[in-house]
């Protein structure tokens, strides 16, 4: 190798690993808006699109956040339906885009799942609950549709983070989101929470004031207060460290399922941040594997034929 191709490769590197600490720094220090756009982009440059394409592009409202895509893998004639993640995005209910997390997409596919990345209505053009009946739309949008995708409608996972977790533990926990829509959440084969909020009222910061300050009845708004023995299996994801999303939102909903004679898988990490829990499922970050690897045994299992 000729001295000038190993220094183009030298500073390739050295440009990469510059963008990575960019990443991170955006993401967990600034918390800017571009900065999952910032980390899908180093997943690509690190790792490549492993063979998995957007395959379906929906607009399911008015709203242009209102909408979903689906990613995979090819698939070959005569290939058994394979299990289904829908994703949904955090961003404190007020910004995040679905089209950010093609990392997502890329991570999970590249197991053998069908992934639907979800957008909901944001604030201020909406308030609770407009992001549980915006998730419950893809959800019932997956079921009929997902099957001509190679994916499973009986198999389906919700996972989301933060603002994402928050709408996909609701739409397992409380039945009446979904059965809107004529579907039970008893089907659901699982919902993994990325550092969700499961326990926030009363309402002390400013993104919860302005998406929960209206509600009704506030209480009904928190997954704490629908723990069920009959839930999906709960997989439960938090940094120790998170100052975000406090890690007492997941252990209190881990007390009340426990309390409603049911169970929630938990995985609690030392030193973790609220990113860093999502952060490990992207390519530059996998020496890390301790959340992907939990995270997939998690979905294995639950997504698992008898």
């Amino acid at each position: 190798m000729s001295r000038r191709k190993r220094m183009g490769l030298w500073i390739g590197g050295f440009v990469l690993v510059l963008l990575v600490i960019a990443g991170l720094a955006l993401w967990n220090m600034s918390r800017s808006h571009d900065a999952p756009k910032l980390v899908d982009w180093i997943d690509r440059a690190t790792a490549g699109s492993r063979d998995v394409a957007e395959v379906a592009r929906v607009q399911l409202g008015d709203d242009p956040a209102v909408k979903l895509a689906v990613h995979a893998q090819p698939r070959a004639s005569g290939d058994e339906p394979r299990p289904v993640i829908v994703f949904t995005h955090g961003g404190g209910w007020n910004w995040g885009d679905p089209d950010d997390y093609g990392f997502i997409a890329r991570s999970f596919a590249n197991e053998g799942y069908v992934v639907v990345l979800t957008g909901y209505r944001l604030f201020p053009e909406a308030q609770y609950p407009a992001m549980l009946e915006d998730l419950a739309d893809a959800v019932a949008w997956s079921e009929a549709n997902i099957a001509q995708y190679g994916g499973d409608p009986d198999r389906v996972v919700l996972m989301g983070h933060s603002a994402g977790a928050y709408n996909s533990l609701m739409l397992g926990l409380d039945k009446s989101w979904l059965a809107a829509k004529g579907m039970n959440a008893d089907d659901l084969a699982g919902v993994v929470s990325l550092a969700g909020p499961a326990d926030f009222y009363p309402f002390d910061t400013e993104n919860s004031i302005n998406s929960f300050g209206q509600a009704e009845d506030p209480e009904a708004t928190q997954p704490v207060n629908h723990a069920r023995a009959d839930a999906p299996p709960l997989l439960l994801v938090h940094g120790e460290d998170d100052t975000v999303v406090r890690i007492r939102n997941a252990r209190s909903l881990e007390r009340a399922m426990t309390a409603a004679g049911g169970t929630a898988e938990t995985a609690y990490y030392p030193g973790m941040g609220h990113n860093d829990v999502l952060l490990k499922l992207v390519s530059p970050w996998w020496r890390d594997e301790r959340v992907r690897t939990r995270v997939l045994a998690f979905v294995d299992k639950v997504t698992a034929k008898e």
